[in-house]
């Protein structure tokens, strides 16, 4: 129960701004593999972080993961940025998983480091850690004891994944779908959404009684906000909201 308490008091600090909206970084071809790109007009608010290591189809390799560690890192504290979306910059792949040919030419050591900091990165974006809280256990010892494949349809039967959406001629389609779920996250009220997800994961790991705690303290930080007054406001003259992130 504390640690969860401590955990939160973590993840709720107050943001600071970056000092730029923008970054990349650089692999050993000379060709930047992580791109920050902040979208303006009626998507200000939403930051992409494009992954554009085509040679290697986008495969999660040292440089990668420790670029992605640093994008997501700072645009955590960043205040702007109430949705971020990962996308590929290379066509017809998102990610082809670890980079096993650069994982053969590590030690043990140094394979032990990897993957540490990779389960961090995943820990980090909300990736597939709690796969037998969402199948199950049997069904999650099937999936990783056989090392099965599943299509977009199969992974959306099992509720690994929200949405599965037919390809277009573009190669982008689930991008376009990410794009318009960003859009309706957008104009909620941003210190309200990373508080429930705060409230979600950290309630997901104990038990029932220390979730509902947890729920409670997130709560109790989104009452003295100028968000909730004004959505309360805006429900009364009936209006919508104009959420600030205050």
């Amino acid at each position: 129960m504390q640690r969860a308490l401590t955990s939160i008091l973590r993840l709720t600090r107050l943001w600071r701004p970056l000092q730029a909206r923008g970054c990349s970084s650089v692999g050993a071809t000379g060709v930047p593999e992580i791109q920050v790109h902040a979208l303006a007009g009626r998507d200000q608010g939403i930051t992409e972080i494009i992954m554009n290591r085509p040679h290697a189809r986008n495969a999660l390799g040292k440089v990668l993961v420790s670029e992605l560690l640093e994008a997501v890192a700072q645009l955590r504290e960043d205040r702007q940025v109430r949705v971020l979306l990962f996308r590929s910059g290379v066509k017809g792949v998102f990610c082809a998983g670890a980079d096993l040919k650069e994982r053969e030419q590590m030690n043990e050591v140094e394979v032990g480091v990897f993957v540490q900091r990779l389960r961090g990165l995943m820990d980090e974006i909300g990736g597939t850690q709690r796969l037998p809280r969402c199948l199950g256990v049997a069904l999650a010892k099937e999936l990783i004891f056989t090392g099965r494949r599943l299509s977009g349809e199969q992974a959306q039967a099992l509720r690994l994944v929200n949405h599965a959406v037919a390809q277009n001629e573009e190669g982008n389609a689930a991008y376009h779908r990410a794009r318009e779920l960003a859009q309706e996250i957008l104009p909620q009220a941003p210190t309200a959404v990373r508080l429930s997800k705060v409230a979600i994961d950290r309630g997901m790991e104990v038990d029932i009684a220390s979730g509902m705690a947890i729920e409670g303290i997130c709560y109790a930080q989104n009452i003295p906000t100028w968000d909730r007054l004004e959505g309360m406001a805006a429900f009364k003259e009936k209006r919508p909201p104009r959420f600030v992130g205050k």
